[in-house]
């Protein structure tokens, strides 16, 4: 896969379609490589006519990782409203929003849709006031405002995302199966042996258990988003399960509230996870937003 030298960084990526066709830009969640994006996935929204690109994001996959930076305390983050100064962190969700727009520039596009998953969907969010002439719309797929208000994790799920780290690669692969029963809902039952491939393909490319730390620490340095959000004036979409367990139905229908004229779409079911009997919806939604 290519890699492009952005904000002193290198950022691996890949691409699908055409290149001179609508671009879209994939930005995938905690500690999720670009793999998470699956190939099936994206060739079909390059079929709906766009030039696709996904990434890892920095400290995760095959881009740079930021292994000489203190892992910060978590604790010290999380018992202080999300945020606190006198923690030292790495790198913010500034930089991790900058870096995608970086990517374009590498790749010379001015401008492009944005979706992102989770810690994906923040990150969008946040390109969206710090670059947003470089925005032609966002889908933000279950992610979160970052209001402390709202509901928290099931205490299950929140064990997945501080979950211990692994010896080797069959150990790896039987907690993600473990992890993935957890958050993926109630609504679908879970391929196996997607998710096994996946976790497996994720394993081979790079393991990188501390870098998830230290892109939790920027999650929660940088609090709530809602002030922001509220000042958004472009094409946005929310897509969020209604059976989430990390983060809550109400996650996404407070994104969709905090942006001024958004749209959300609700999967009956869906958990943090997107099942491949959702790629339709979710395509759809991404396609009729961005070409409308």
């Amino acid at each position: 896969m290519p890699r492009a030298q952005v904000n002193g960084i290198t950022i691996e990526y890949d691409t699908f379609g055409r290149n001179d066709a609508n671009p879209l830009l994939l930005v995938m969640g905690l500690g999720a490589q670009l793999v998470f994006w699956e190939e099936e996935f994206c060739e079909s929204l390059a079929n709906r006519g766009f030039h696709v690109i996904r990434f890892d994001n920095r400290d995760c996959g095959l881009s740079t990782k930021f292994d000489k930076a203190d892992v910060p305390s978590l604790k010290v983050l999380m018992s202080n409203d999300h945020s606190n100064e006198a923690v030292a962190l790495p790198y913010t969700m500034d930089d991790l929003a900058d870096d995608s727009v970086g990517l374009l520039d590498a790749l010379g596009i001015q401008s492009a849709h944005f979706v992102g998953a989770s810690m994906g969907g923040m990150i969008v969010q946040t390109v969206g006031w710090r670059h947003r002439e470089r925005v032609r719309s966002i889908t933000s797929i279950m992610s979160t405002t970052g209001d402390p208000s709202l509901p928290p994790p099931s205490p299950e799920a929140l064990s997945v995302l501080f979950s211990p780290t692994v010896s080797g690669k069959d150990e790896y692969v039987k907690n993600a199966l473990k992890s993935w029963e957890v958050v993926r809902g109630s609504g679908y039952v879970p391929d196996i042996d997607r998710i096994r491939k996946r976790s497996e393909r994720s394993w081979d490319r790079c393991y990188a258990p501390e870098g998830v730390q230290r892109q939790m620490a920027a999650i929660l340095g940088q609090g709530s988003r809602k002030a922001q959000l509220s000042e958004l004036s472009v094409p946005f979409l929310v897509i969020h399960g209604t059976d989430d367990p990390l983060l809550s139905q109400e996650c996404g229908q407070d994104t969709a509230d905090a942006v001024s004229g958004a749209e959300i779409i609700l999967i009956e079911g869906m958990g943090h996870d997107m099942p491949r009997e959702t790629w339709p919806i979710i395509i759809n939604g991404i396609a009729n937003l961005a070409l409308a």
